[in-house]
């Protein structure tokens, strides 16, 4: 399930089911900003240097843009092997928390919802990692962040997308609560609304006896939604694999790293 949701969503607070693409919300705060980097599971370094190395070859020596770049997990390795890269972030508590990092200065930040903020420039790469799409909480929304990389890339660029497959085989029949982690301090568990595909991230933090529950909205979206969603903006699939090693993705796998490409000309 969505790993940015694990890393952050527990300190968000109780939100509703989510924003529409005109009225974005910063969800990742000070306070998630402040630990976002201290998950390894998530953001280890050999995931990190495997989801480096196919971006920068699919960037191919020229630029890259990062949508939810947050506090510069991949942008920064990246840039480092030589690709310039521009980030488009809604928090500017993850903005600064980039820029407080070693060559985090030189890595350009557009603040604003990356459904729709505009870059100067165009782009051979754009990519979204970690499930981040599915921070996109309606179908329009996750339409228009296709249609909004389009715009950006150059001809021949590449869309790149890490994201969960959808695990509604896990549920238990007639069920939509999904249960995830269980431990002496914590619960996580999710809940799906079918009808929408809208999901519900729940966290409960157990500490001295007392609970503390917060929660965060995600839209689960098929690979071949997501197909539809690129076709409807100009681009078409290149490659799907099941994770940053290119292995092939079938029909148990459980993640996929999506690549579209624009048209030559």
């Amino acid at each position: 399930m969505p790993r940015a949701a694990e890393t952050c969503g527990h300190r968000a607070g109780l939100l509703r089911y989510g924003p529409a693409v005109d009225d974005p919300h910063d969800y990742f705060g000070e306070e998630v900003a402040a630990t976002y980097d201290d998950d390894s599971d998530v953001f280890g370094p050999g995931e990190v240097h495997a989801t480096v190395d196919v971006l920068a070859e699919l960037a191919g020596g020229g630029r890259a843009l990062e949508l939810g770049i947050g506090t510069g997990r991949i942008g920064l390795p990246l840039a480092a092997r030589g690709v310039p890269v521009h980030g488009i972030e809604l928090s500017r508590a993850m903005t600064a928390r980039l820029h407080a990092k070693p060559g985090g200065e030189q890595i350009g930040v557009t603040i604003g919802d990356f459904a729709t903020a505009k870059v100067d420039g165009t782009f051979s790469l754009a990519y979204l990692v970690f499930n981040t799409i599915m921070n996109l909480t309606t179908q329009k929304a996750q339409v228009a962040c296709f249609r909004n990389v389009a715009a950006h890339l150059e001809p021949a660029g590449c869309f790149v997308i890490e994201v969960r497959v959808p695990d509604l085989r896990m549920l238990p029949p007639g069920q939509n609560v999904l249960p995830w982690h269980v431990s002496p301090a914590r619960v996580v568990f999710y809940t799906f609304d079918f009808a929408t595909q809208a999901m519900l991230g729940n966290y409960i933090d157990l500490a001295g006896g007392q609970g503390e529950y917060s929660s965060m909205p995600f839209r689960y979206v098929w690979p071949a939604e997501l197909d539809l969603m690129a076709q409807l903006a100009g681009l078409t699939l290149r490659d799907r694999w099941d994770g940053w090693g290119r292995e092939p993705f079938t029909s148990d796998s459980r993640q996929h790293v999506s690549v579209w490409q624009k048209p030559a000309s």
